[in-house]
């Protein structure tokens, strides 16, 4: 339940800061702020995304207690790279400090501020997460949020530079981990010293080739956004940075949640039961992430029109829906990816296949910007997005679902969520064109009832089975 709530808090706040943010900068300061906060993402990705998938993937309530050099090298590795990105950000602006804000280097070390505070919080946040401490995550959650809305838009209405902005997107979260730093802790041991080079190299080994996967899906929308800016200037880049961030959150928002505390549960059944019942789990959660999953993308799509009349700032009209509507398929092959098909590899610490699907996804991108704004015109950029996602998910389900290793997933259950998601779309797709109001008034109620209906009614991905067991749990069990 902490989970969800969190997902909840997360997703609307998020969604609301984003579209605010669009407003108070306008175009083409949004456009450099997302320019910006992409190359930030890049950079957490590069340096400090290794050792949050090393935490998810080797810490846990019994390794806190029985291994505590793990907890000791993950601190002792981002204390270290975390004080270089800030030493380098001060150097930044005392060789640009005449520039001011509008200058290079006020925007490069806002950029690595907000690189090393987002990064600090999700290895905090895999923490909580690899303890099941729900209330943890929650807490941990809720501040952030609350800090980062309150930090961002308020520097974007008061101080109207991106790269105030930037600041403050890095400044909240560290801020949330400080205020819960106590239950954060582990029991006091002595650090051992020794095994920390060891347990660094295991971790790269691991978590290398998973970086350099999502640091090419992350240059995607970076390079795009670049060729946009390019041809067509920021304010462009704006429009189209908006539609990503608004439809990739429309879908990543729920797949990070269910991401984290399913893939726990993967790691945690290896621990008791073996690599065998590992691969079942990780074969029952991709069911449960396509489940969940599939009808957020359909039903954003059906709700497009009513989101860009009622919420988006007038400024973005028009191109917004054109945007988002190009990128959705691409986006939701991202998010299988990331949530159903990586952990995969994850569990059986093989991560080389998703370098190669990444590289192909990669390629195809490239051909897609050389070929398609020629013949397509504005549509080019957004469909080379998507046809290099696509490629990537094509290409890695292919790694995953062949050969003699195969994950072995219930195809039964998947052809039922496409179905029940066809069949919502199908009944909101008339919606659609109706005032953006009464749409959406009628659109949220009837696509929660009929695919959620249809779900419980065929226990769709065993999802009725936990809710069910969910309402049966004590309540002193909170975490879970």
């Amino acid at each position: 339940m902490a989970v969800i709530v969190a997902f909840v808090l997360n997703a609307g706040l998020s969604f609301g800061l984003g579209l605010l943010l669009a407003m108070l900068l306008g175009p083409a300061d949004f456009g450099r702020f997302a320019l910006a906060t992409a190359g930030a993402i890049v950079l957490n990705t590069l340096l400090l995304e290794w050792l949050r998938l090393s935490a998810t993937r080797f810490y846990s309530d019994r390794v806190r207690l029985d291994a505590p050099w793990i907890r000791h090298s993950l601190d002792r590795a981002y204390g270290l790279i975390g004080l270089a990105l800030m030493a380098a950000a001060a150097v930044a602006l005392a060789v640009g400090y005449r520039e001011g804000p509008d200058g290079r280097a006020a925007m490069l070390a806002g950029t690595m501020v907000a690189a090393v505070g987002n990064g600090v919080f999700d290895y905090h946040a895999a923490l909580a997460r690899a303890r099941f401490d729900g209330r943890l995550y929650l807490g941990l959650m809720a501040a952030k949020n609350v800090l980062a809305f309150v930090g961002m838009a308020g520097a974007a209405w008061l101080l109207v530079h991106p790269a105030w902005v930037l600041a403050a997107a890095g400044i909240g979260p560290i801020l949330s981990v400080l205020m819960l730093y106590g239950p954060l802790r582990d029991p006091a041991s002595s650090p051992v010293g020794a095994r920390i080079r060891t347990t660094w190299r295991q971790f790269l080994a691991y978590g290398l080739p998973l970086i350099a996967a999502t640091a090419v899906y992350q240059l995607l929308p970076f390079l795009n956004r670049g060729v946009i800016a390019a041809h067509g200037g920021f304010a462009e880049a704006g429009y189209f940075a908006l539609a990503a961030d608004v439809a990739g959150r429309s879908i990543t928002t729920l797949g990070t949640a269910l991401d984290l505390l399913l893939f726990q549960f993967a790691v945690r059944a290896e621990e008791q039961h073996g690599r065998a019942a590992a691969e079942a789990q990780v074969a029952r959660n991709a069911a449960v992430v396509v489940a969940l999953l599939m009808p957020c993308a359909v039903g954003f799509w059906a709700v497009l029109p009513a989101i860009q009349g009622l919420v988006v700032p007038e400024a973005y009209r028009g191109p917004f829906g054109f945007y988002a509507g190009l990128l959705l398929p691409g986006l939701f092959c991202l998010a299988i990816m990331f949530y159903a098909l990586n952990p995969v590899f994850q569990i059986r610490r093989r991560t080389l296949p998703v370098i190669a699907a990444a590289g192909a996804g990669l390629a195809v991108n490239g051909v897609g910007l050389l070929v398609l704004p020629g013949l397509a015109g504005p549509a080019g950029v957004p469909l080379a997005q998507t046809a290099g996602l696509c490629t990537g998910c094509a290409w890695l389900g292919w790694r995953a679902l062949t050969g003699p290793d195969r994950l072995r997933l219930p195809w039964g259950t998947l052809a039922g969520a496409a179905a029940a998601s066809l069949a919502m779309g199908a009944a909101l797709a008339p919606l659609r064109h109706l005032e953006p109001a009464r749409a959406l008034a009628l659109q949220l109620p009837i696509g929660i009832a009929l695919y959620g209906g249809l779900v419980w009614a065929f226990d769709i991905a065993g999802l009725r089975r936990m809710v069910e067991g969910a309402l049966r749990r004590p309540p002193a069990v909170p975490a879970e």
